[in-house]
């Protein structure tokens, strides 16, 4: 399979708020590139995507770019983000494309059961679930949100519904056709808006900070989910998550809500990222899964990328490759990302697969892909998270066409 065409498709990002910091001002811009969903009843022209928690900034950015050296003192605190604007939150967004041009149709915003603004928020922590501190342009700390939400993975339901994953719970959550949120499925505890007493396995909050459900992709029956953790667990501690090797992919049964199969999909190794080596240090736990999509007949395309290069591999999915029952325990030892970080030969099934896209081979395609959606038989849309324009990042589209199907 060849690649014939790479088309930027033209998008200019709308400015949404200019906050005034130290030098001169922080321009803040829509962002939906953390994930590209279609319904086979949308126009051939039309597809959907998300944007994530909202603007957020790295502490070293806001003090290098910014000049909050106020914010020193947070340097050193695991994971710490700050949030200029907290009350831009998660939102989904119809676009259409014309021609080489993508145009905005309309934007849902995120919203609670009572219709309230779901916020970008962390979850309180626990023995159980690192949790993120959160902290405003000033330094104060942000109050955690239990129903704040990360929003990464997106399906579109033929019912006009949306499924979404969600990195903070990590949790799977179900909105209505106007964006109002009807179900929320976290680690092993009923769901806490009163919507549903079902749960995932408790095994889904061992996820690495701020590497929970990214990806997310529904059967063409529409009988089933599949979505990806981000990176491999932290499970039993870190330094799986750093050393591991595979990314666990659950099969989730709809409507129950229960994770009915289990996969280890097979990372690269960091030598594989070209792009990503050549500007210096970057490690096994700089890979990630940030995309899935379900073929129709019924292999799945994975997105796997570092910050520079996206791969784009094909998978066979069948039930040759599915895990023991033993493996969803959160119990059981050795877990897979112990065998995963090990230096002996993983010894439980993986998902096979091989390669479609390399964009080493495309050095003209953005950067931070995050979200994927097939257009055609023969075509894939991508899209990079702008992370809001907060280091100055602009949203590329690229509509991406092979020279026969996928």
């Amino acid at each position: 399979m060849k690649v014939t065409t790479v088309e930027r498709m033209v998008w200019t990002d709308p400015v949404i708020a200019d906050v005034p910091v130290p030098t001169g001002k922080l321009t803040l811009r829509s962002g939906f590139g953390s994930g590209l969903a279609r319904r086979p009843s949308d126009p051939a022209d039309t597809f959907w995507a998300i944007g994530d928690r909202g603007p957020n900034l790295k502490v070293a950015a806001a003090i290098k770019r910014y000049g909050l050296v106020h914010l020193e003192p947070l340097r050193n605190v695991a994971g710490a983000k700050v949030m200029p604007r907290p009350d831009i939150g998660p939102a989904i967004a119809q676009f259409r494309i014309v021609g080489d041009e993508v145009e905005l149709v309309r934007e849902l915003r995120l919203t609670t059961e009572d219709g309230m603004p779901i916020s970008g928020l962390a979850h309180p922590g626990s023995d159980a679930l690192l949790s993120e501190p959160v902290f405003d342009l000033f330094g104060a700390p942000l109050a955690p949100d239990p129903q704040g939400m990360d929003t990464e993975g997106l399906v579109a339901m033929s019912d006009g519904s949306f499924w979404v994953g969600d990195e903070f719970g990590p949790a799977l959550v179900r909105f209505d056709i106007d964006g109002h949120m009807v179900l929320r499925l976290l680690p092993g505890s009923s769901d806490p808006t009163g919507a549903d007493a079902r749960g995932l396995p408790i095994l889904a909050a061992r996820r690495q900070l701020n590497r929970g459900f990214e990806a997310l992709a529904v059967s063409p029956d529409e009988s089933c989910l599949i979505l990806a953790f981000q990176s491999p667990l932290a499970h039993p501690d870190e330094a799986a998550h750093r050393h591991g090797r595979h990314v666990r992919l659950w099969r989730v049964s709809l409507p129950t809500g229960r994770v009915v199969a289990q996969y280890a999909y097979p990372l690269e190794p960091e030598s594989a990222f070209h792009r990503d080596t050549a500007k210096g240090k970057f490690d096994r736990s700089d890979i990630k899964v940030s995309e899935l999509v379900w073929l129709p007949g019924g292999d799945l395309l994975v997105l796997e990328r570092g910050s520079e290069t996206t791969k784009v591999y094909r998978c066979t999915v069948d039930t040759t490759q599915v895990l023991g029952a033993e493996h969803l325990d959160i119990a059981h030892r050795p877990t897979l990302e112990e065998l995963s970080a090990s230096s002996e030969p993983f010894p439980l099934p993986t998902l096979t697969k091989s390669l479609i896209l390399d964009t080493d081979d495309h050095p003209e395609i953005s950067a931070d892909l995050e979200g994927m959606v097939l257009l055609a038989a023969n075509q894939l849309l991508l899209v990079n998270d702008n992370d809001f324009g907060v280091e100055g990042a602009e949203t590329a589209f690229w509509r991406i066409t092979f020279d026969r199907p996928l």
